[in-house]
């Protein structure tokens, strides 16, 4: 296992600026996910690691090893593609033993190597059926499976799961999750789907469409702390906050002061934050407590008019219309059958919640 190391990494097409100054270090034995919008970069960036492109300057490293042109063959990084790119006129045991054969393994070695493999993805009862027989999902495991054989030192998966239907997805998740922690193998999985970084990375890294990194760190770093408006908005739903800073005489807090007057307070921990300045804040929809009534004892206490509900079966979403126009998204699980205080539309309701639970944003 080795690590991936990107230095200042640059690359363009037809003269548009595809990635711009990327750095980035991905530890061995990492399930790390690349995550953003279609267009941010994140398949360029996973081409240039595979050796299918070149950058037009920086630096690639595998270990301490300079592979910025080395060939593909050279690289001991396989890659598994969104449509599997498996070959129809082979079984399956033929499909995964394909790259051992290139190699001169010889023919005892290989079955066995490829028995071992297909039992670990759950497919050893299928060694000898046609591609076309399998599910989709089988089929991304044999592509799994072709890839992982030749033992390399970084695995790539490049939207694996999007031809998949939802369940299966969510089954195929937790398998690749179960199959890293068992071969250790740096994994680096490319998508758009936040759930889906979420659910498999153990670091992951979000881009933006001007090809740079946004932000890097664990899903609950990321998730509880976005550092900018574009990753408190692509990763889950948040509600944004717009105001003017200040800062208290005793520099405990900070409040906003938000159009329509009202002010919100957080804690003081931005060191970078400006007395005087626009400043934004995140506040996550499951971090608020909403009541018919006032409430005493929160700073943070915002009175408006539900004018949306949505039922989301595990939870049930609000959207609450305050006096300066905004709308504030709310989600409460739905822990009983039967709630007594049951909110409807056009009920008048309060808002509160913690100061801890608002994030102020640095960008």
């Amino acid at each position: 296992m080795k690590s991936i190391k990107l230095e200042r990494i640059n690359k363009s097409f037809n003269g548009e600026l595809i990635l711009e100054n990327i750095s980035l270090t991905i530890p061995q034995g990492a399930f790390f996910a690349l995550l953003g919008p279609s267009g941010s970069g994140k398949t360029t960036l996973l081409r240039l690691i595979a050796g299918f492109e070149q950058p037009d300057s920086g630096k690639i490293l595998l270990g301490d090893e300079d592979i910025t042109h080395m060939p593909i063959n050279k690289r001991r990084i396989n890659t598994v593609f969104q449509n599997y790119a498996l070959f129809p006129h082979m079984n399956v045991f033929d499909n995964v033993a394909y790259g051992l054969r290139l190699k001169k393994i010889p023919a005892e070695d290989i079955e066995r190597r490829v028995i071992k493999i297909l039992k670990a993805v759950h497919l050893e009862k299928h060694i000898y059926k046609a591609i076309s027989q399998l599910s989709g999902g089988q089929q991304q495991r044999v592509a799994l499976a072709r890839a992982i054989i030749n033992e390399p030192e970084v695995l790539l998966l490049d939207e694996p799961l999007a031809a998949l239907d939802l369940k299966l997805r969510e089954r195929m998740l937790i398998e690749l999750i179960d199959l890293q922690s068992e071969l250790k193998t740096t994994f680096i999985y490319v998508t758009h789907d936040q759930f889906e970084a979420l659910t498999v990375s153990d670091q992951m890294a979000i881009m933006n469409m001007e090809g740079e990194i946004e932000q890097v760190g664990t899903p609950a770093q990321i998730y509880e702390f976005p550092n900018s408006v574009f990753v408190a908005q692509f990763v889950g739903t948040t509600n944004i906050f717009k105001g003017i800073l200040h800062r208290s005489a005793d520099k405990d807090s900070i409040s906003i002061e938000g159009l329509g007057n009202f002010l919100v307070s957080v804690p003081a921990i931005a060191t970078w934050a400006q007395d005087g300045s626009t400043a934004f804040m995140s506040l996550r929809p499951e971090k608020i407590e909403m009541s018919k009534k006032p409430l005493e004892g929160f700073s943070n206490q915002l009175r408006g008019t539900v004018v949306a509900i949505v039922y989301h079966g595990r939870s049930t979403q609000y959207n609450v219309h305050l006096s300066n126009d905004m709308v504030v998204r709310v989600f409460e699980q739905n822990e009983e059958h039967f709630p007594k205080d049951v909110v409807d539309y056009n009920d008048e309701v309060y808002l509160y919640w913690q100061k801890d639970n608002v994030v102020l944003l640095e960008k």
